[in-house]
């Protein structure tokens, strides 16, 4: 089977539905399917990822990391998408790409997957502060997904929000993995730069350095514990539009011995040491919906602490397999010193309860692209 994921980015820059989309086109082929990854071109960086892909013309977007791209612009990326063989496309999001994997689908009679990952409204509405524009997006968004023969979120809590915007067709749950690796295999070797003291317990937070994800409400929740005298390195690893904000956050409490900034960590295996190393990783978003940083967190038996009631919340017990608390920066701290002391196993039980591979999920993807594809076989062909 040949399958198209169509997206909105292409590495180096990832985000979190570029990484599932990395995973499905490398993963299903092991089980003999071809998979292409459809996005924007980015000239800059063309570097052989380890899939096949299918890139097409784009413009960058100022200094985000997303290009705006154009698939069915031009003759010639039209014309390769429309000759690639698809027998199912699957869109990760419901922009161009989206649209151009639609009229793929509709064009050959073949089934149109769409997962829902993110909390549109919300991006818009940080944007731009405009509800309206917010709402109208949704509108938007729900014509899109209602026209799609499977939607697929990736959690329970996910698959909520869009119910929330107001869809009401079925919504089956597609988790996301991890590449599995075990701790003793990670070399010792941490990200250059990192001045760690290892007397010191270290918090982690791994991501994009937006505010959306509240890594100041964890800047400031350190402040507390540093004038209560609690011990602690705090490292944040990853860029983002909100970087310098964060540094200056950070001089402004006093906190320049205690944080450091990694940057971009993009060798794994030396990510894969910062989590070992870490004694907790804090991730109090309440934005995103099926975080992979959790699950790469507790695959080295580094247990999280996220924000109660929160998509990343699902599967999290509370002084279980991780810490839960609320989000505001009085309760990240307390529950920061309630669980140092409870870490390690709470990190053994993350590691035996939260990751999931992705062999495991290429095969449950597989299972309903194969059913999906036989049932649009039996069915009438539409317009």
């Amino acid at each position: 089977m040949l399958t198209g994921q169509f997206g909105e980015i292409y590495p180096p820059y990832l985000d979190g539905v570029g990484q599932v989309m990395l995973a499905y086109c490398k993963y299903l082929p092991k089980r003999g399917h071809r998979t292409l990854y459809v996005a924007p071109d980015n000239p800059a960086f063309r570097k052989d990822y380890g899939c096949e892909t299918l890139l097409y013309h784009s413009m960058p977007l100022g200094r985000l990391a997303y290009r705006f791209g154009f698939p069915r612009l031009l003759p010639a990326d039209r014309k390769r998408l429309e000759e690639a063989p698809f027998e199912l496309v699957h869109a990760h999001a419901p922009f161009l790409a989206g649209l151009a994997a639609r009229h793929i689908a509709r064009k050959r009679h073949i089934p149109l997957v769409a997962t829902f990952h993110s909390k549109y409204y919300d991006d818009v509405y940080k944007g731009t502060h405009s509800k309206a524009l917010a709402r109208l997006v949704v509108k938007y968004i729900l014509a899109f997904y209602r026209r799609c023969d499977e939607v697929w979120a990736v959690n329970e809590s996910t698959a909520q929000v869009l119910r929330d915007y107001g869809y009401q067709g079925d919504i089956a749950v597609m988790p996301n993995g991890t590449d599995i690796i075990r701790a003793e295999d990670v070399p010792d070797a941490l990200p250059e730069g990192l001045n760690i003291r290892p007397d010191v317990p270290l918090l982690l937070f791994v991501g994009q350095l937006s505010l959306k994800k509240n890594p100041h409400l964890a800047l400031r929740a350190c402040a507390l514990l540093k004038e209560k005298g609690v011990p602690f390195q705090f490292v944040l690893a990853g860029e983002g539009p909100d970087h310098h904000k964060l540094m200056a956050l950070t001089k402004e409490l006093g906190l320049e011995n205690e944080v450091t900034f990694a940057g971009r960590v993009s060798d794994r295996m030396k990510l894969m040491a910062l989590y070992r190393r870490a004694d907790l990783f804090v991730f109090p978003s309440v934005y995103d919906n099926a975080p992979l940083v959790v699950r790469e967190a507790a695959m080295m038996a580094t247990p999280a602490l996220v924000i109660e009631g929160s998509c990343a919340a699902e599967g999290i017990a509370d002084e279980d397999n991780g810490f839960l608390c609320r989000c505001q920066v009085e309760d990240i701290a307390a529950a920061i010193r309630r669980a140092l002391p409870l870490c390690h196993e709470a990190g053994l039980r993350a590691r035996d309860t939260i990751p999931l591979s992705w062999d495991k999920v290429a095969e449950m993807v597989e299972a309903r692209y194969q059913a999906l594809c036989a049932k649009k076989k039996g069915a009438t062909p539409h317009a």
